[in-house]
C-alpha cells in the first residue's frame, strides 16, 4: 500500500462544519461536560499565532477561534493556565473538549504573515504551517486516534503537505505496523488548495516510498511497474515504455550498459510521456533520473558502513517520476517526458574494471578511472538520447557525488545549470515548496578536470580530489547540446535525520514537491522558457 494517509469519503468532508454553523445559529455550545462518546474516535488539530505583545491573548486562527466560540471560551481558557504561550512547532492537547473530537492538539504557528525570509529563500509561513501541522497530526497518531481534522491555517496547500508528509513511515515489511491515521480538511475553506497539497505530498511519499524499499524488492523491473501503475491509474494521457536490454544495445548504450555488466538484474531503460498539452507536439520539458536501484560501487567497492543506503541510489529516477504522476493526476496542461536508465552497481567477473574505456551514445569515449562514478555514465546516454524529443528543456535529477553533501549537506539541492531562465523557474519553484535550491558554477575550470584523459575523450572522475560535484556536473554537460539544461546533484538531501520536521528519519524524497512546482509554474507561463 503505497499511501499512507487516504482521504476520507468526500460526504464527510464538511461533516463538522455542519454542525459548527447549526450550534452557533442556534446559540447552542458544549464546554465538554456531560459528553457522550463521540460516535467514531477523531481528532482536531487547530492552529494559533504568536502574539508578540507581552502577556497578549493568542492570536487563533478562523477555525480555531470558531471552535473557540463554540466552546465558549474553553480553549482559551484552557491555553491560558496550561502554561507558557506555544511556541512555533510545538503542541498543546486537550481532551473532552467537544462531543465531536476526543482530543484537540493545538499547534505553534509562528509570527502571522511571516512572508518570504530572503535570506533562508523560502516562505516561512508555509514552512511554519508544514511543520506545525505535521508535528500536530503526529501526535493525534500517537494517541492511535484514527481520523483527524486538519486546520487549513490560511493556507490550506501547506496544512496537506504537513499532514501527509508528517504522517509518512515506511512499514512496508513489518508485522506490526502503526495504526494509520487518516486526515481530511476541517472546514469548507480551501478546499481546492487542499486537494492540490494532497497530491503534492503523496507524490513525494511515493518517492520516498521507491528510495526506502529494499534493493531485493525494488528492483530495476519492479521500479518500472510500480510507475507505470501508478501513472496508469492517474491518467489516461500516458504512454511508458520498459525497454529491455536488446533495445539499449540498439541504441548503442554502451555507458549504461558498462555499469549493469556487473550484477545478474537485467536493466530497464524507463521511458514515460505525458502528452497534458492541447498541442501533441508542444516541445515537452524532459526529467531524466540516475536509476541506481543498489550502488556498491562495482570493483571500486564501497565501505561497508551504510552501505545499505545505497538502495536510494536511485533517489533522481524516483523524484522525478512521481513529480510526472503528479503532474498527469493534477492535468497540467504540459507535455513532460521521463526517462530513466535502472540497473545495479555490482562487482563481479563481468563488471567494469578501472582503466576501462567504453563509449557513449554520442560516440565520446569515456575512461572509466572509478567504477563507484557511475551515475554519470548512465546519465551520459539518457541525456544524448532526451535531445530526440526536441525538447524545451532537459532537467535531471541524481544523487551523484559525495561532494555535493559535503557541499551543501541537506540544506539544499545543488544545481548546475546552462540556462538564466531556467535556473530562475526553479529556484522560484523552491521558494514556494521550502524545498530549497542553490546555484553551482559550471566553469570550464572543471570541464578541463574531466576532458584531459590519458586514454579517451573524457575521464569519469576528475583529475583532482577537490570539486567533485562540479567535475561531475562538467562531465554530464559534455552530453548536452540544448540552450535550457539544468542538473540537479541531489546527494545532499537523499536521507533526513531531524533537519526537516515535517518528515520523518528516512529517504526524504527531495526535491519532488520542487520539481512538479517547477512543472506546474511553467504549464502556467509558457513564455518563460
Amino acid at each position: 500500500m503505497l499511501l499512507l494517509v487516504p482521504l476520507l469519503a468526500k460526504g464527510r468532508l464538511l461533516l463538522y462544519s455542519r454542525k459548527l454553523a447549526s450550534s452557533m445559529a442556534t446559540g447552542a455550545a458544549n464546554t465538554g461536560a456531560g459528553f457522550s462518546s463521540p460516535a467514531r474516535k477523531q481528532g482536531l488539530v487547530l492552529g494559533v499565532f504568536a502574539n508578540e505583545k507581552e502577556g497578549g491573548a493568542p492570536l487563533f486562527t478562523n477555525a480555531a477561534d470558531a471552535f473557540d466560540k463554540l466552546v465558549c471560551g474553553k480553549l482559551s481558557e484552557l491555553l491560558a493556565v496550561s502554561g507558557p504561550p506555544l511556541k512555533k512547532g510545538k503542541t498543546r492537547t486537550f481532551h473532552g473538549m467537544h462531543q465531536d473530537f476526543s482530543s484537540v492538539v493545538i499547534v505553534g504557528l509562528g509570527k502571522k504573515a511571516a512572508g518570504v525570509n530572503d535570506y533562508e529563500n523560502w516562505d516561512e509561513d508555509k514552512e511554519n504551517i508544514r511543520t506545525a501541522i505535521a508535528v500536530g497530526c503526529r501526535q493525534v497518531q500517537d494517541l492511535e486516534i484514527p481520523y483527524v481534522e486538519v486546520d487549513p491555517c490560511g493556507d490550506a496547500q501547506a496544512a496537506a503537505e504537513g499532514a501527509v508528509l508528517g504522517l509518512f513511515e515506511y512499514n512496508e515489511l513489518k508485522t506490526k505496523k502503526k495504526p494509520l491515521t487518516e486526515i481530511q480538511l476541517h472546514g469548507r475553506d480551501g478546499t481546492d488548495a487542499w486537494q492540490k497539497g494532497l497530491i503534492y505530498a503523496k507524490a513525494q511519499n511515493l518517492a520516498r516510498y521507491l528510495m526506502e524499499g529494499p534493493a531485493n524488492h525494488i528492483t530495476p523491473t519492479r521500479f518500472a511497474a510500480i510507475i507505470e501503475a501508478k501513472l496508469k491509474s492517474v491518467s489516461s494521457n500516458v504512454t511508458v515504455h520498459a525497454r529491455d536490454q536488446s533495445w539499449i544495445e540498439k541504441q548503442e548504450m554502451g555507458s549504461f550498459l558498462s555499469v549493469t555488466k556487473g550484477s545478474d538484474e537485467p536493466p530497464v531503460f524507463l521511458e514515460i510521456h505525458y502528452t497534458g498539452s492541447s498541442d501533441a507536439n508542444e516541445p515537452p520539458i524532459v526529467f531524466v533520473g540516475k536509476g541506481i536501484t543498489f550502488d556498491s560501487g562495482g570493483i571500486s567497492i564501497k565501505p561497508s558502513a551504510n552501505m545499505d543506503a545505497m538502495r536510494a541510489d536511485m533517489g533522481g529516477a524516483a523524484t522525478i517520476c512521481s513529480a510526472i504522476v503528479a503532474a498527469a493526476e493534477l492535468k497540467l496542461p504540459i507535455n513532460l517526458i521521463g526517462l530513466t536508465p535502472l540497473c545495479e552497481n555490482l562487482p563481479s567477473g563481468k563488471a567494469n574494471k578501472p582503466g576501462d574505456v567504453v563509449k557513449a551514445k554520442n560516440g565520446k569515449t569515456i575512461q572509466v578511472d572509478n567504477t563507484d562514478a557511475e551515475g554519470r555514465l548512465v546519465l551520459a546516454d539518457a541525456l544524448c538520447y532526451a535531445h530526440n524529443f526536441n525538447p524545451k528543456a532537459i532537467v535531471d535529477a541524481a544523487t551523484l557525488t559525495g561532494a555535493m553533501d559535503t557541499a551543501l549537506g541537506s540544506a539544499a539541492t545543488g544545481v548546475f545549470t546552462n540556462s538564466h531562465k531556467l535556473w530562475n523557474l526553479l529556484f522560484e519553484a523552491s521558494i514556494v515548496t521550502g524545498d530549497r535550491v542553490w546555484r553551482m558554477p559550471l566553469f570550464d575550470h572543471y570541464t578541463k578536470q574531466v576532458t584531459e584523459s590519458q586514454l579517451a575523450d573524457l575521464n569519469n572522475i576528475g583529475k583532482y580530489k577537490s570539486g567533485g560535484a562540479c567535475t561531475a556536473a562538467a562531465f554530464l554537460k559534455e552530453f548536452v547540446t540544448v540552450p535550457h539544461w539544468a542538473h540537479l546533484d541531489i546527494a545532499g538531501v537523499m536521507g533526513n535525520k531531524d533537519e526537516i520536521p515535517y518528515l520523518r528519519k528516512g529517504m526524504a524524497g527531495r526535491p519532488t514537491r520542487t520539481l512538479l512546482e517547477f512543472a506546474t509554474r511553467l504549464s502556467q507561463d509558457k513564455t518563460s522558457l
